[in-house]
């Protein structure tokens, strides 16, 4: 017994000298430092394995050759900007409040994003309704087709997607897919050779696309944007697989915001597209806009609107959280509402700040959540912060009429945004994301009404059915909590 228990302290205290070694050896906030210590040293020796999968950070090369490509777009952006702004062509006409103002001004410094008028656009929220618009606007394609997923599923809608993509292929227009191996289960190499066949290029971002190769849980390509002609862009929540379209028994509706683009912006949605593509295919390099060869009417779109709209990307490649700080500048500014919409809450303590201090100021803050699981810890968690934000007058939603995968904001009814980052600390910190944030009273209302209807099929979280949420729920809610920065 002696030599056992030796053994064991020899083990624990390696463990938690390896431990600390790990965690420190990459810079973190405190919370994700001291959330990877708890795993380490409660969970050891197997606790070194989880974190293989889901706490290695990019490579410093990788990270490099991601920032290089992200500053050529931005930099192509403002020659762009320089050379249209002196003909007033791509920014907007219509005069901003000062809310927007300053919250187009956070995202010009922090993510040099442009914000771009002359947009019309078309807002879904079924997936049936997003997929017959997009598989429409691809037959009709006759130049290029851009299309970037986190998940594209090798299921009926994949294969649906995929053949209308050869197709275009085979008729000579170009065709770029750049997907996340993780999130796109089953769409293998093998899967995906027709399409090449056909002449089309397809690249998974930044990992392999077989699943033990890349065994890294974070750092996903969560982004869903597809360019076509450079006349009309999708951006918002919906992936490509049958669930998405309410095909799948476990989730039944599905509920999900997206947005249909036609407009100036659609050059800002092109050269995210293009520097993601870049940076993963180092070896095919493309300029991610030629401010020189490409003249204005190629860009300018045929049936213009008059929304402004930025694209606002963020993602672990940089310390500023641009969309998180987007989302802060919102609540904070806000006069009257703030509805949100999410499928996982798990805040980071500024932005639980902004929420509460806004609620305990008067303003009417919502927030809806499913109220079904996808991943147990991570539903765990949400309900633990929906419980502390009912507490503090935030009005808490769960949605009952299938799963609600929308992630929208509304302020004031004035100012929306919407796009792939939830409202918890992976989006913020750990995927490669993009939001389209919205200047326009028509479509924020459009989303104000859509939010309403939701609430049709909604439960009010109230204090006394929190009281009824049993002992051993609270502990599993106050345990997936204690991992929110890793969730």
């Amino acid at each position: 017994m002696t030599i056992i228990t030796g053994l064991v302290l020899a083990i624990l205290v390696l463990n938690t000298l390896g431990a600390i070694f790990t965690v420190l050896r990459e810079v973190r906030d405190i919370s994700t430092t001291w959330a990877w210590l708890l795993v380490l040293i409660f969970v050891p020796v197997i606790g070194f394995g989880v974190y293989l999968f889901a706490g290695r950070g990019l490579s410093a090369k990788k990270m490099r050759a991601i920032q290089s490509e992200y500053r050529k777009g931005i930099d192509a952006f403002v020659q762009l900007q320089k050379r249209e702004n002196a003909k007033n062509q791509l920014l907007p006409k219509s005069a901003l409040s000062p809310a927007s103002k300053e919250l187009i001004n956070l995202f010009l410094n922090t993510d040099g994003a442009p914000v771009l008028g002359d947009n019309e656009v078309t807002l879904y929220t079924t997936g049936t309704a997003k997929f017959d618009a997009l598989f429409a606007d691809i037959d009709a394609a006759t130049d290029h087709i851009y299309v970037e997923y986190y998940t594209i599923y090798n299921d009926e809608l994949g294969n649906a997607l995929q053949q209308r993509l050869i197709a275009k292929a085979e008729a000579g227009v170009a065709v770029k897919v750049l997907y996340d191996a993780w999130g796109s289960q089953g769409a293998t190499a093998k899967w995906w050779a027709p399409l090449v066949a056909a002449g089309g290029e397809v690249e998974t971002y930044f990992s392999s696309r077989h699943l033990f190769l890349d065994f890294r849980l974070n750092y996903r390509l969560h982004r869903k944007i597809v360019v076509i002609d450079d006349q009309i862009g999708y951006i918002g929540g919906f992936n490509v697989g049958d669930q998405y379209v309410s095909r799948k028994a476990k989730f039944g509706h599905w509920r999900d915001t997206h947005m249909r683009i036609i407009g100036n912006t659609v050059l800002a949605m092109k050269v995210q597209f293009l520097m993601d593509w870049n940076a993963t295919v180092p070896t095919a390099r493309e300029t991610p806009y030629s401010v020189s060869t490409v003249p204005l009417s190629q860009i300018k779109p045929q049936h213009p609107g008059s929304t402004p709209i930025q694209i606002v990307s963020s993602g672990p490649e940089t310390s500023a959280q641009q969309i998180k700080y987007g989302y802060v500048k919102m609540i904070t500014g806000a006069t009257q509402s703030v509805w949100l919409q999410t499928p996982y809450l798990i805040p980071d303590d500024t932005v639980i700040d902004a929420l509460i201090t806004a609620a305990l100021a008067g303003i009417d803050v919502r927030v809806m959540i499913p109220d079904m699981p996808d991943h147990p810890f991570i539903f765990r968690a949400t309900q633990y912060y929906a419980n502390l934000l009912m507490r503090y007058g935030v009005k808490v939603y769960h949605y009952e009429n299938g799963f609600l995968h929308a992630k929208t904001v509304v302020v004031d009814d004035k100012i929306a945004s919407v796009g792939s980052a939830n409202l918890d600390i992976r989006s913020f910190k750990l995927n490669f994301e993009a939001n389209a944030f919205i200047y326009d009273r028509h479509v924020a209302h459009e989303l104000t009404t859509i939010f309403t209807a939701d609430l049709t099929h909604s439960r009010l979280l109230t204090a006394e059915e929190v009281a009824r949420q049993s002992r051993w729920l609270r502990f599993k809610q106050a345990g997936s909590r204690l991992l929110s920065p890793i969730l």
